[in-house]
């Protein structure tokens, strides 16, 4: 088989099963993500009315990004998106990454989103990393070891 179809049947495969378990409503409809190799795009979708409510992306006329691949440009558009929801009245919406990880745009999208007043309720599974204390401060904190009695 060639490698293309066997990457997009496996592409495909990933969407599905993630897709099956998110369903939007007009109350929380389903935020879906498509990134390309040169742009990233996002809508609010109603599953029920088969709608699609809101969406943005780096190739919109408004949008004022120089390249459209990198994760400041993700971060954009889900400012855009969230924005655009606030006016429709949408705070919450369900995430759905499609066939991509949730990782570098993707993820960069669904916390700018978030951040911006459009609960995404996939993005808060995964914990913001916290500044780590300094590792001499670290050694401090610890409690120094027993030494054994030999008997």
């Amino acid at each position: 088989m060639d490698i293309q179809k066997l990457k997009a049947k496996r592409s495909v495969r990933r969407k599905h099963r993630v897709r099956r378990a998110i369903r939007g409503t007009a109350a929380k409809p389903r935020l879906s993500v498509f990134r390309s190799n040169f742009h990233i795009y996002a809508q609010l979708i109603d599953d029920d009315a088969q709608v699609t409510l809101a969406s943005a992306s780096t190739g919109d006329k408004g949008a004022k990004v120089a390249k459209g691949w990198n994760i400041l440009a993700a971060k954009q558009v889900g400012e855009a998106l969230a924005k655009k929801a606030k006016e429709k009245g949408i705070t919450e919406a369900a995430f759905d990454r499609g066939a991509f990880r949730f990782h570098g745009r993707v993820k960069a999208l669904a916390r700018a989103a978030t951040d911006a007043g459009l609960k995404c309720t996939g993005p808060e599974i995964i914990p913001v990393k916290k500044e780590e204390a300094a590792p001499a401060e670290a050694k401090a904190a610890k409690p120094a070891k027993k030494e054994k009695a030999k008997g």
